[in-house]
């Protein structure tokens, strides 16, 4: 069964007058397991992110997907929508829901979302990504045209300006390498023509703690259908290790 929820987000990373609420789903297990999702950077909660979440309410966790402030149902500006504004978002949503102990699955700008929160709260027992945004100069292509014009806005109408650069700067990877300590699983598709995959084969060999890292043949940024159930089939077997030692 999936529960609709809307988490007000106390602590604001953003110069919006008042505090938005981000718009989450809880699929519930009769556990006290919970994995919660962060979805991409111009991405949402929906579309493959509910089958995840089936598949982890099969796999025995409460399985909780949300959209970040300025994505899907969330209030607020997608311009608002920095890595600080989604830490926050991320934690508001985890406290919402209050478990003892979690774990998280990012994927992309969502994977960098989930390693920094990771290294930032010991109820973390594991994380994986897909994908993962490891290096701010992944996005060197949106910095030059906002360098260049003072914001740069997407095809779909979704806006970044400055602030997204200034908070990036902020939590290089250097901050999850310091302060990460349970185990890690990263998968990246191999064609994958958004992130380089070769930058999270370099981020593993960064990270001090247990790291799976696994690239798959033929797959891209988005995986295929039968990537994904292969992708979904690796991280359920790999948590049950995993869970164990974070």
């Amino acid at each position: 069964m999936a529960e609709r929820h809307r988490v007000p987000i106390e602590t604001d990373a953003t110069e919006t007058a008042s505090a938005p609420e981000v718009a989450a789903v809880h699929h519930e297990a009769a556990t006290d397991r919970w994995l919660f999702f962060c979805h991409g950077l111009r991405s949402d909660k929906s579309g493959s992110y509910e089958h995840r979440c089936q598949r982890a309410v099969e796999a025995g966790y409460n399985a909780v997907r949300f959209d970040s402030r300025g994505c899907g149902d969330a209030d607020g500006e997608f311009v608002d929508s920095t890595l600080e504004a989604r830490l926050a978002d991320l934690h508001g949503v985890v406290d919402h829901f209050d478990p003892g102990a979690y774990t998280l699955f990012g994927s992309s700008f969502g994977g960098k979302v989930a390693l920094h929160a990771a290294a930032r709260d010991d109820r973390v027992r594991a994380v994986a990504t897909r994908a993962p945004v490891t290096i701010n100069e992944a996005f060197d292509e949106y910095r030059a045209v906002i360098d260049r014009d003072g914001a740069m806005t997407f095809d779909t109408g979704e806006r970044i300006d400055g602030r997204f650069f200034d908070a990036l700067d902020r939590h290089p990877f250097d901050e999850v390498v310091e302060n990460l300590t349970v185990p890690v699983a990263i998968f990246h598709g191999g064609d994958d023509e958004s992130v380089d995959p070769t930058d999270s084969f370099a981020a593993a060999r960064r990270l001090e703690t247990d790291v799976l890292v696994e690239r798959f043949a033929g797959e891209g940024h988005r995986f295929s259908r039968a990537g994904e159930e292969r992708l979904l089939d690796r991280l359920f077997g790999w948590l049950e290790w995993a869970e164990t030692r974070g």
